[in-house]
């Protein structure tokens, strides 16, 4: 390839992923477009060119510019992004909702673009409005009862839920999606077993410490946590000497603690 500015690069790449064709293809009706991706697209579209994968992904493009911002071809925003998942039967308040933002990769709480979303749905070949509610229909049903798809969908609210220019998630937003993926009501799996009200403890407990911003690490083994203590409610699995972080290791002292209590007034 000839040597082109990374701004350049970047758009080929873009054009490439969006449509399937070769690299001087995409430079080709870049170049004849003045660089505009949109516009060279849409020529690519129109010409005999264009390869057999364009129904579909003509189709899926089609969708997202019903719900774009005007003046940003290739942005929907808040408001286009609730008009959508009403479209598809997806609540705003539900892990569903998170599933569908992290197929298409959205680089913010209610905003999808162009690229990730066409990507997302043709992965899934679901090009039409109907399909991608009975997908999101299939979701809803498969992140509670498939781990890794559950975990993928856990571990991208992390990155969605924070603050612009922010590394970890403040307290009350990780509370809140704490009690999306760990009750039943919403989509979630719950984190409850005969003796602990695991997340109502868990809460309680960071609540107690200060409400500190939740980092990465902690929000991820949360989770791994979870479904320790669901499978044995003993900490049969647990060591002082495991990798846990500090919080959870503080965690299973507080848990001991209350149960202990309980006991005692028994």
């Amino acid at each position: 390839m000839p040597p082109y500015t990374a701004a350049q690069k970047q758009t080929i790449a873009q054009f490439s992923a969006l449509t399937d064709a070769k690299e001087t293809i995409a430079t080709k009706f870049l170049k004849g477009a003045s660089w505009n991706l949109e516009r060279a697209v849409d020529a690519y579209y129109a010409s005999p060119q264009s390869n057999i994968g364009t129904p579909i992904l003509q189709s899926i493009g089609n969708i997202f510019d019903e719900y774009r911002v005007n003046d940003n071809p290739n942005t929907i925003g808040i408001d286009g992004a609730m008009k959508y998942f009403k479209d598809i039967n997806v609540q705003l308040d539900e892990v569903t909702c998170l599933g569908i933002m992290e197929l298409c990769k959205c680089p913010a709480m209610g905003e999808f673009t162009r690229e990730e979303f066409i990507t997302g749905w043709r992965s899934v070949q679901c090009d039409s409005i109907s399909k991608m509610t009975t997908y999101a229909a299939t979701l809803r049903s498969q992140i509670p009862t498939t781990p890794d798809l559950y975990r993928r969908t856990y571990r991208y609210a992390f990155p969605i839920c924070r603050m612009p220019g922010q590394r970890n998630l403040p307290f009350d937003l990780a509370a809140e999606q704490w009690r999306l993926f760990f009750t039943p009501d919403r989509g979630g799996i719950p984190w409850s077993t005969a003796s602990t009200p695991w997340l109502e403890w868990w809460l309680e407990f960071l609540e107690g410490r200060g409400k500190k911003p939740i980092n990465k690490d902690l929000w991820e083994q949360v989770e791994v946590f979870m479904r320790k203590t669901v499978e044995d409610e003993t900490f049969g699995w647990w060591s002082v000497d495991g990798a846990w972080p500090g919080a959870l290791d503080d965690f299973v002292g507080y848990v001991q603690a209350k149960r202990e209590g309980s006991a005692m007034e028994l």
